[in-house]
């Protein structure tokens, strides 16, 4: 990985993500020969999710059954992020399962996932068989962020400052847009662009057709998190510690909020207010037509995973692993579970009435947010 793109030295943000990463591999990371173990969220089809394990699978699960299929294992060749960023921090090769950060993605019949490992991924979603692998030969910089595909085309980034299109049927690329240094971010796309950031603290939309650059928003800090586009709006934080919207079709600012400490996570929106969790330990919830502040809510622990919307509920979950709900219509607050001894660095994933949460032990957690009851959780390991 390239720390500074024509530098050769760690500077503003991204040494602040660096400090954030290190308490994480120390805790699960490349330690003693273990390899980052990822934090997928999960993707639905059906009855059936989607997820990568930490031991480097796709694994599917048949919501009623609970049984489980998994795919051939990644390969790893490639170090982890604690390995590139730390050389000297001991014995980093591949002695666990590629990591997987990024959700899967599903569409015509197949599923996508990408690999820490620089591979990207395209399976038969029944059999789980691999369809096709970009790159066919050798591997791109390590992969952090997920997948998003609209009208045939696969676009994904890399931590080498680039974004893939790809053919989604073949996995042959259609074009490049680089970047000034790393992307991890997950883009997303609308009819006309793709919109991404990176740590080059700027925002970019570009052509979906051939990947020539529409616009691009500067802000003071790296971006990391995955954006929200609503009604001509994308919405995404900063490691500045802001929330941007930004119009989507000049790339002008139409506000912005500044919270405490990072903006890491996507936010969600429901009945026209953004709510976003911030790693200054506080929930808060914003107009989306004006950035005004509706609420904040103290959560005692930073909140890098993505919410999800179930009915009414606003489903957050803290680093150290409580699950709780914001009743969008009443404002009160419900703690749905607490889960010892694991963090919670992912997306969660809803369905239903269930909220599903992957935890760091490569077990995904449930929880029936309609009655608060706690589920049986289901290993993700291949016995």
């Amino acid at each position: 990985m390239k720390l500074a793109r024509g530098k050769g030295k760690i500077t503003g943000s991204l040494l602040l993500v660096v400090v954030f990463l290190a308490v994480i591999l120390l805790a699960f990371g490349c330690v003693g020969g273990l390899a980052p173990v990822g934090w997928s969220g999960g993707a639905i089809s059906g009855d059936k999710l989607y997820i990568g394990s930490t031991e480097g699978r796709l694994v599917v699960i048949d919501m009623n059954d609970e049984s489980r299929q998994w795919a051939e294992p990644m390969r790893e060749e490639s170090q982890g992020i604690g390995c590139s960023l730390f050389p000297g921090a001991g014995g980093c090769a591949s002695a666990a399962g590629v990591a997987i950060y990024g959700t899967p993605v599903i569409s015509g019949g197949l599923v996508y996932a990408a690999g820490y490992n620089g591979k990207i991924y395209a399976y038969n979603v029944d059999t789980l068989a691999v369809r096709w692998v970009y790159p066919r030969e050798g591997y791109l910089k390590p992969i952090v962020g997920g997948i998003a595909i609209s009208d045939g085309q696969l676009y994904i980034a890399s931590t080498d400052g680039t974004l893939y299109a790809l053919s989604a049927d073949t996995g042959d690329l259609l074009w490049m847009f680089e970047t000034e240094k790393e992307i991890w971010a997950t883009p997303v796309v609308d009819e006309n662009a793709v919109y991404f950031g990176s740590f080059d603290e700027k925002f970019y939309a570009v052509n979906k057709s051939d990947g020539s650059k529409r616009w691009e928003f500067t802000t003071e800090g790296a971006i990391v998190s995955t954006p929200l586009i609503n009604d001509g709006t994308v919405y995404f934080g900063s490691l500045d510690k802001n929330m941007y919207a930004v119009n989507t079709g000049s790339g002008t600012l139409k506000w912005q909020f500044a919270g405490e400490n990072w903006f890491w996570a996507m936010p969600v929106l429901y009945e026209g207010r953004i709510y976003a969790g911030c790693m200054d330990k506080r929930v808060y919830i914003i107009d989306a037509e004006t950035g005004n502040k509706f609420n904040e809510i103290d959560m005692g622990s930073p909140m890098p995973s993505a919410p999800v919307v179930i009915g009414d509920s606003i489903i957050f979950a803290t680093k150290d692993g409580v699950v709780f709900s914001i009743d969008a219509v009443s404002g009160s607050l419900k703690t749905l579970a607490e889960i010892e001894d694991q963090e919670i660095n992912g997306p969660l994933t809803g369905h239903d009435d269930i909220v599903y949460v992957h935890t760091q032990d490569n077990k995904l957690h449930r929880i029936n947010v309609a009655n608060g009851s706690v589920l049986r959780d289901i290993d993700l390991a291949m016995p």
